[in-house]
């Protein structure tokens, strides 16, 4: 099994910051510590989650995996290459893409081909092959046919998904989505959410940060990060059946989690272990039969 991101005991503090209380003085507020000892392994391939609630610190460890950040203790490495290595920073870049929480915030040109090729041109790729690149890009996210449309007339779903084709286009082994969805509606969030899905399963890296829980359930693993610390670690099954812990750390859990608990105190014989709505529908659909 080949571990394409590693992270070793890594520290990060956010510096203090002048702040002007209500009467118009300057106050210095301390160092917030964002990440305390922080070690993940991620396998090439591998779908993973990060869960938390806000400041837990799960933004803060994507932005460490890209090198966007630098630790302060401990190190990390994308694909054995140390995010300390100035030399090879370009490298880490080019291997990890970030689609980030505003896909406003992410498209710069006034036409979708164009800004899927933005990319690829910065990286010196001759023209010819960011013409194939940007194909392939717009058609893996099922956006091929709004190639020359102006962004601003997308849908929020749209434009994360011209996001990630960007991304795409410069070919990366993975991909970091730090809370790609949390502005989008459901259609949105579902469109994303498939295309992350299907790229997966071509094989590249999927690290998803969310605080949405029905996203999470359909990842191959769950990291729960909480005071900047990873506190649970395991497959959804395994997570999402400590109801109590999770809302200990003030997260909840999947629906089909939360209806399959309150029929089981229902006296209704489902088995443990349900996440998904799909599995919560095949369940019924067995006591029904037996």
């Amino acid at each position: 099994m080949e571990i394409v991101v590693k992270t070793d005991e890594i520290v990060f503090k956010y510096t203090s910051q002048p702040s002007t209380d209500g009467e118009g003085e300057n106050n210095e507020t301390p160092p917030k510590l964002a990440l305390d000892g922080v070690s993940i392994a991620i396998a090439k391939g591998e779908f993973v989650a990060v869960l938390g609630h806000n400041g837990s610190g799960k933004s803060t460890l994507a932005k460490h995996i890209n090198g966007l950040l630098l630790p302060e203790q401990g190190a990390v490495w994308v694909k054995g290459i140390s995010t300390a290595d100035e030399e090879k920073m370009w490298e880490i870049r080019q291997s990890v893409g970030m689609v980030f929480q505003n896909p406003d915030n992410q498209i710069i040109a006034t036409i979708v081909e164009e800004d899927v090729a933005f990319g690829p041109e910065n990286l010196g790729i001759p023209p010819t092959e960011i013409r194939q690149r940007v194909d392939e890009a717009l058609e893996a996210v099922g956006m091929t046919k709004y190639a020359g449309n102006p962004p601003h007339h997308l849908s929020g779903g749209q434009k994360q998904r011209v996001a990630i084709a960007g991304i795409l286009a410069m070919r990366p082994d993975i991909i970091v989505m730090d809370e790609s969805t949390a502005m989008l509606d459901p259609i949105g969030r579902r469109e994303v959410l498939t295309v992350a899905k299907r790229l997966n399963d071509e094989g590249i890296t999927i690290i998803l940060i969310t605080h949405y829980m029905d996203e999470a359930a359909q990842a191959d693993r769950i990291m729960v990060m909480n005071g900047g610390k990873v506190v649970m670690e395991g497959i959804p099954s395994e997570i999402f059946t400590q109801i109590g812990r999770l809302k200990e750390i003030g997260l909840d859990v999947p629906q089909a989690v939360e209806i399959a608990h309150k029929l089981r105190l229902g006296g209704l014989n489902l088995p443990e272990g349900i996440v998904t709505g799909k599995q919560l529908v095949e369940a019924l659909m067995n006591v029904h039969r037996n």
